[in-house]
């Protein structure tokens, strides 16, 4: 039996039984073997950059499912998939620039598979605005633990429906900087790791602000003001996801 770490039980959480599933930059392969293991998935392919990283998911197969033929392929991003191949693409550990990159590098392909489960290491922020702007539809999220980290894993669909099946959440043309790096969804959801999620940016950003009030720099009053107005906004949020306990703010 596949053991999964809590990052990728979350992510095969969010694939529903049936799903066809393409796993780029797979590298050991855990997910997918997973997937067709528990009979979840009907058909799985691995797809990475490097030879390297197939390596070991070979290795792994052979451990665990030396009878069984996966559908192992290498190339760069989408490229090793035919369009609408399969049902969702998982993009996970990487940076949230490259992963918007690897989506956009052909976009009529990208919009041909239905859904997208994302696990963007940095720049989330940048990466939901790049949905967003690209029509695609952020449509869950979930916060996990993985070690002394919280990892953001976004499901997003891509809609090549009349507008009148999109859901209205898929129809807001504006999100404020704040909802795109904390996701107003985690606050619908009540996840359990919210609290904490939105306490470590605050703290980060507190610790930003020391340092520079202690700097020198010609500007720092500017970066000043805009850490204030940036740790009063994470305030504001944590209010959203504790209200009692934070409610004399």
């Amino acid at each position: 039996m596949i053991k999964l770490s809590d990052r990728l039980k979350a992510i095969e959480a969010l694939i529903l039984p049936g799903e066809t599933v393409a796993d780029i930059g797979t590298d050991h392969g855990f997910l997918p073997m997973s997937l067709w293991e528990t009979g979840k998935s009907p058909h799985v392919i691995m797809s990475d950059i490097g030879q390297g990283p197939l390596n070991k998911a070979e290795t792994n197969i052979s451990k665990h499912f030396h009878n069984h033929q996966f559908d192992i392929r290498i190339g760069n991003g989408l490229e090793t998939l035919k369009p609408g191949e399969v049902d969702v693409v998982v993009i996970a550990g990487m940076g949230g620039l490259l992963i918007s990159d690897i989506i956009g590098t052909d976009l009529n392909k990208a919009r041909s598979f239905r859904r997208y489960i994302l696990q963007p290491r940095s720049a989330q922020k940048r990466l939901r605005g790049w949905l967003i702007d690209n029509g695609f539809c952020i449509t869950d999220e979930i916060l996990v633990r993985e070690g002394k980290y919280i990892c953001e894993i976004i499901s997003a669909n891509s809609w090549n429906e009349s507008i009148e099946k999109v859901p209205n959440s898929c129809k807001i043309t504006e999100w404020d900087e704040m909802d795109l790096e904390i996701s107003p969804i985690l606050f619908v959801k009540k996840d359990p790791l919210l609290v904490e999620f939105v306490e470590n940016k605050v703290r980060i950003e507190e610790k930003i602000l020391a340092e520079l009030k202690a700097g020198t720099k010609s500007n720092k009053l500017y970066k000043i003001r805009m850490s204030e107005d940036r740790i009063k906004a994470l305030k504001e949020f944590r209010k959203r996801s504790m209200p009692n306990e934070y409610e004399n703010e």
